[in-house]
């Protein structure tokens, strides 16, 4: 069946030069643009869709792209990933497109936390997008060069307090969940550790497995290789309770005394604020069924991160949970990007 709205609408305004109140004009109208988005989800998609992702091989191009091969079967249509390197390009690239379910995006808590970092923002994370799915979560780690004589969080804390702005931590960048995951421990430990910005996972990692920094809450795929390779020293998970990506190890909050204390790294799918609540659920229906499989979560796991595939309603209170809990860290730090 085939909707026209126009027509429709139409023929609604003339029924209302006829008598009918205007209220119920706009009760009926809304009835029919549901109805229309309905029909179109029907069809929907009948051409390629487009995922617009950050930098290439970084986090959330790699479960873009995992993602992307899983569903494309099932939906019927190639699906592109178009990388569009960090920052807040691929977000506000999004925002600006059509809302009709064929150009989406898929990012980290950077896209959302970015209007506590700089001015005059481009986009809005709450008003501009539709929230489809949290795809992924993932604990940071507290990892330190094993020249550290600590190993555990409480003697780690208790070196740092007796060497305030002596050692020094790695932030993977400005905002990231590494740096923020940094600043919450310095803030509830009562420790002094100096900053050291990197452009990326891999140039921290380096830095510290080189001992140009000494400690690190670095994201759980990107320092895995270096913790079974003794590079670097793992002391505790940054998740409320303990994860089985590392079993072995303890909760920074349990661990260092530090109750509440929790961070993680998120990515997720998002779609142009508008895009029809159906197509919405379409695209959350095919992530979801896709991620449930025991082989896909088993992907996710080795690339050091859950499977989720939370519903648009839990992505949207996460979101609005981070841009709460963590925009007072970053208002408090006084971080902001260069």
């Amino acid at each position: 069946m085939r909707f026209n709205v126009k027509n429709m609408i139409m023929s609604i305004s003339v029924k209302c030069q006829s008598g009918l109140k205007p209220v119920a004009l706009r009760s009926v109208t809304a009835a029919m643009l549901f109805a229309a988005g309905i029909a179109g989800a029907q069809t929907y998609p009948v051409k390629p869709v487009r995922i617009v992702a950050g930098a290439a091989a970084g986090a959330a191009d790699i479960g873009a792209r995992i993602i992307a091969n899983g569903i494309t079967g099932s939906l019927g249509q190639q699906i592109i990933i178009d990388n569009r390197g960090g920052g807040t390009v691929p977000a506000d690239l999004v925002a600006k497109a059509p809302a009709d379910g064929y150009t989406l995006l898929y990012a980290s808590s950077g896209m959302w936390l970015a209007p506590f970092l700089r001015d005059n923002l481009s986009y809005d994370p709450v008003k501009d997008f539709a929230p489809v799915t949290l795809a992924t979560t993932a604990p940071n780690v507290l990892v330190v060069h094993p020249s550290v004589k600590a190993n555990s969080v409480k003697e780690l804390i208790a070196l740092l307090k007796a060497n305030p702005g002596k050692l020094n931590y790695a932030a993977s960048n400005i905002g990231g969940a590494a740096h923020l995951a940094g600043e919450l421990f310095k803030s509830m430990a009562g420790v002094d550790i100096v900053t050291v910005p990197y452009k990326g996972g891999g140039p921290a990692n380096l830095g510290l497995i080189s001992g140009e920094v000494q400690l690190m809450f670095a994201t759980s795929g990107g320092v895995l290789p270096f913790i079974k390779a003794g590079k670097v020293r793992a002391l505790a998970v940054s998740t409320p309770k303990p994860t089985p990506l590392f079993p072995e190890l303890p909760t920074i909050a349990a661990a260092g005394g530090l109750p509440g204390y929790e961070i993680r790294s998120s990515n997720g799918l998002l779609a142009p604020a508008k895009t029809p609540e159906p197509i919405v659920r379409r695209l959350y229906q095919e992530v979801v069924q896709f991620m449930k499989q025991p082989a896909v979560q088993k992907k996710f796991f080795d690339e050091g991160a859950d499977a989720l595939a939370s519903t648009p309603e839990e992505f949207a209170a996460v979101i609005r949970s981070d841009m709460a809990v963590l925009g007072k860290v970053i208002k408090d730090a006084g971080i902001r990007e260069e």
